[in-house]
């Protein structure tokens, strides 16, 4: 007889300071051919929340809390690290190992100012039961290490831990089983991430809107008619982070309907520049001028950090 065996599935939801979507665990075959293993999948049955999605400090802030809620319906058990992380310029988020690894994005990682020296967590573990939540301490304990630093990141990461039953023998893997068949069970372990930001210094916080063009692009597949998108490029004019919004309208009719957004937009200090691309409604009409505003949501939210008409 053979055993069965047990893969566990950790998914992460890094953010860039937006609400973390929701991960579905792999579905098994509807048919399972006959002979080929089967595949059953389990989802660890609690539902973690997160709030706020993002921290940051300064010299007059040094401690904070963050508010962790298990919202499904069996209880779970929680690990609670600081892990860091990197943005790539296309806005991707990579453990900044992975990242280290790879010739293309080794010199982004190794701009990385990590807070891991700095900031104090508290507890580092816990269990809550549905419906049950529990407040996460973050405190800022010493300086960093060069003088020349004004940023300091690393993200806090909660990450569910697998089931105390989701382990087995293999005695009671093969018990009714019949001889010869291999299965696997999944179980879909969910974490949550977000950025715990230090600043040294009294924040500069600059940006500039670049290269803008509609485009038309398949982004629902190559049967669906084209969206047109708005691509552009997000300029981190000064030496601090940015996080805002994108919205886009017809120019010169500031009460007009919105036509593309994009929110929870974050550049890090390790790129200067990012792409974003912002899906439209609709294409812009002959002779039409579209206004193109960034607005932060971080140390001064709503104040428009850059503005673009094309």
């Amino acid at each position: 007889m053979k055993p069965r065996t047990l893969l566990t599935a950790l998914m992460f939801l890094a953010t860039l300071g937006v609400g973390a979507a929701s991960a579905q665990p792999a579905a098994a075959p509807a048919e399972p051919v006959r002979g080929a293993p089967v595949v059953s999948t389990q989802a660890s049955g609690a539902n973690l929340n997160i709030s706020p999605k993002r921290v940051t400090f300064d010299r007059g802030h040094r401690s904070a809390t963050v508010f962790v809620f298990n919202q499904g319906s069996a209880p779970g058990t929680f690990d609670i690290s600081l892990v860091d992380r990197v943005m790539l310029p296309d806005g991707q988020i990579l453990p900044i190992t992975d990242a280290q690894a790879t010739p293309e994005t080794k010199a982004v990682a190794d701009r990385v100012q990590s807070a891991q020296g700095i900031l104090q967590i508290s507890p580092r573990r816990v269990t809550l039961n549905p419906g049950q939540g529990q407040i996460v301490r973050l405190r800022v304990t010493g300086a960093a290490a060069d003088a020349g630093v004004v940023e300091l990141r690393s993200h806090l990461t909660i990450a569910t831990l697998p089931p105390r039953e989701s382990g087995t023998t293999a005695e009671a893997a093969a018990a009714d089983r019949p001889a010869g068949q291999l299965s696997f069970q999944i179980n879909a372990l969910l974490g949550l991430s977000i950025p715990a930001i230090v600043r040294l210094n009294d924040p500069d916080i600059r940006a500039r809107i670049e290269n803008a063009h509609v485009t038309l692009e398949a982004l629902n597949g190559p049967n669906a008619p084209p969206t047109p998108t708005l691509s552009l490029e997000l300029v981190r004019a000064g030496v601090n982070s940015l996080f805002g919004n994108f919205e886009v309208r017809s120019a010169g009719q500031p009460k007009s309907p919105v036509l593309g957004a994009s929110r929870g937009v974050g550049v890090y200090t390790e790129i200067d520049r990012r792409s974003i691309r912002i899906p439209l409604t609709r294409a812009p009409v002959q002779g039409e001028h579209l206004e193109v505003t960034f607005t932060d949501d971080d140390t001064s939210p709503g104040k428009v950090l850059a503005k673009l008409t094309l």
